[in-house]
């Protein structure tokens, strides 16, 4: 069957949007994934692997339990509703791996990818009009979806060519995350006592090595973790010079024990990189006045977060993490090149 192409698509892919009118594809309820037609400014691809949003798995595994068939409806019926995977839950989205099949003519003066080439999103499926011809296996101990199917990117959308000197699947777990040390690396500053929640999770790590470079010999970086599990394997890294164990949902004991070990005085900057809510109360309080708290999680709540902040009397700034940091891909494949031991724990994860 011939592709249709079709002209003059609109760069940001407003053309793709149904419902509601005169938005962006991000915030729309519902757009165009029939992919039998193609813009000539969209880039048309095979897709093997889709990389969900932590917060949005860990929802749906929630909600249907950890059944591989269930999980697949879930998605299946997202994606068929809204035309991407874009859950109405928490909002969020993830990643894919595909191979380039179409590049549309109108790209092709400006576009550097050929036929064939390999290639990772760096935007969120949130807005990538996505159709889903079968669900091949679920990995839920990486939020990963082998797939057969095919996905548009628009004119402005970001990407990566995959790295020829690391497995696809672990280049993919790194670039989903990857706007999380980048940021990491613009916030941290020598001398400065950093806090990172969940810093034994995939984006954690990251930034926990990032900021151990940023903060240098004089700085201190403290891994907060869950688990008795994650806080073994955070020490075993020993990028963390401190590592404790909290539930980051308990703000008074998060408070207290960072108080405690920082002599009162508190961090200069927050990262919260968990995936779970009511963790914005821990983050701002564990943080001084004129620190800065970074919110990667896209289980944060705007309005607990600001709300909760003005209740307690708290002057902080916080920052939305935001997924594209200039840089942003280079700067997360460079610590798995750099560090030996996240590279092996990352692939027997990833991979």
């Amino acid at each position: 069957m011939s592709l249709e192409v079709i002209k003059n698509g609109n760069p940001f892919g407003a053309h793709r949007v149904i419902e509601p009118r005169d938005v962006l594809p991000q915030p729309a309820q519902k757009i165009d994934n029939n992919l039998s037609r193609i813009w000539d400014n969209e880039l048309l691809i095979d897709v093997q692997f889709l990389n969900i949003d932590s917060a949005s798995f860990t929802q749906i595994k929630n909600d249907v339990g950890a059944d591989d068939e269930k999980i697949k409806a879930r998605i299946l019926e997202i994606v068929g509703d809204r035309g991407k995977m874009h859950n109405p839950v928490t909002g969020s989205g993830g990643m894919l791996i595909g191979t380039v099949n179409t590049v549309g003519e109108k790209l092709k003066e400006t576009c550097p990818l050929k036929e064939g080439d390999r290639i990772v999103s760096l935007v969120s499926l949130s807005l990538t009009p996505l159709a889903i011809e079968e669900i091949l296996e679920v990995k839920k101990e990486t939020d990963q979806v082998k797939v057969k199917a095919k996905a548009v990117l628009f004119e402005n959308s970001l990407y990566a060519k995959l790295p020829e000197d690391m497995p696809e699947t672990l280049a993919l777990a790194v670039l989903d995350v990857c706007g999380a040390p980048a940021q990491t690396a613009r916030l941290v500053k020598q001398g400065d006592t950093t806090v990172i929640i969940g810093a034994g999770g995939k984006s954690g790590i990251l930034c926990a090595w990032e900021a151990k470079r940023r903060a240098g010999v004089t700085g201190r970086i403290i891994g907060v973790e869950y688990s008795d599990a994650g806080v073994a394997s955070l020490k075993a890294l020993g990028i963390c010079d401190d590592v404790v164990k909290l539930d980051a949902s308990d703000a008074l004991t998060c408070y207290d024990t960072i108080s405690a070990l920082t002599d009162g005085k508190l961090a200069d900057v927050i990262i919260n990189c968990v995936n779970i809510e009511n963790t914005e109360l821990a983050s701002i309080m564990m943080c001084r006045d004129k620190g800065v708290v970074y919110f990667f999680s896209m289980a944060t709540s705007f309005t607990k977060a600001a709300l909760g902040a003005e209740g307690i009397g708290k002057d902080v700034d916080m920052i939305i993490g935001n997924g594209y940091t200039a840089g942003h891909a280079e700067i997360a494949l460079n610590v798995v090149r750099e560090s030996n031991d996240i590279r092996k724990m990352y692939e027997k994860l990833y991979v």
